[in-house]
């Protein structure tokens, strides 16, 4: 059984209102990425694969190309990185992570949907230690070994691989994700990753029953409704 971890395609957008969202959460990461490391997506390898993920999600060319214009001009916002982490119902864990230019009214709105949810937000690193902070890489390839010999040879700091139905899992240390995708890339030639980014897996996965099952959905429900908000992660089996 492979290890836990989320694919963004599990929960694409099915409505237009829930498609716009989308669009919008990855034209902020793109915009971010290109302000911060550069609008060519050969010399920005962050930038590349969000390009690939949006594709791959079907964000419209014109929502990744107006992100990219935007970080051109070097005007616009000034979006932050920020993470809010905390306990749900029955003991439930989750960690939020946002890109804000306004921290105070994020952590307003991210408290608002602890509380009324009968959840609470916890201090940083109250809940992160219960969850392993990798870069994981899925695709298809048959050969195991020949990858785990190619990360090893670059120094990649590799915490598990799994070979399952020929498709290799790679987790590897979040600090060495550059690392390890351009080995990945220069061994195996072109590869279409069906994940390929940097995510907390908790270490142990729990259910809900009853009532605790509603109020986790609505808390997920409200932090899916905050802009700001980009990903939530958390320790529940199957909501």
């Amino acid at each position: 059984m492979g290890r836990a971890y989320q694919n963004r395609k599990e929960s694409m957008a099915k409505t237009s209102d829930m498609k716009a969202k989308v669009y919008s959460r990855y034209g902020r990461e793109i915009y971010v990425s290109a302000k911060s490391g550069g609008t060519d997506p050969s010399g920005n390898l962050t930038l590349r694969s969000l390009i690939e993920r949006a594709k791959k999600d079907q964000v419209p060319g014109h929502v990744i190309d107006k992100a990219i214009e935007k970080a051109k001009g070097g005007a616009g916002e000034d979006f932050s990185p920020a993470r809010y982490e905390g306990y749900g119902p029955a003991g439930s864990m989750a960690i939020i992570e946002c890109l804000t230019d306004n921290p105070n009214r994020t952590f307003g709105d991210v408290r608002q949907a602890f509380t009324k949810t009968k959840c609470k937000i916890g201090t940083q690193g109250s809940v992160s230690h219960m969850f392993d902070h990798v870069a994981i890489f899925v695709f298809k390839y048959d050969d195991e070994d020949a990858i785990l010999e190619a990360l090893m040879e670059a120094d990649v700091d590799v915490t598990d691989i799994e070979n399952e139905d020929g498709k290799i899992s790679v987790f590897a240390a979040n600090s060495d994700y550059f690392k390890a995708k351009q080995t990945l890339l220069e061994s195996c030639g072109e590869i279409d990753f069906e994940i390929d980014e940097i995510q907390f897996i908790a270490h142990d996965y729990s259910s809900l029953s009853g009532d605790d099952v509603a109020l986790f959905e609505r808390f997920l429900e409200m932090l899916d409704e905050l802009d700001d908000v980009q990903r939530v992660f958390h320790n529940i089996e199957a909501v």
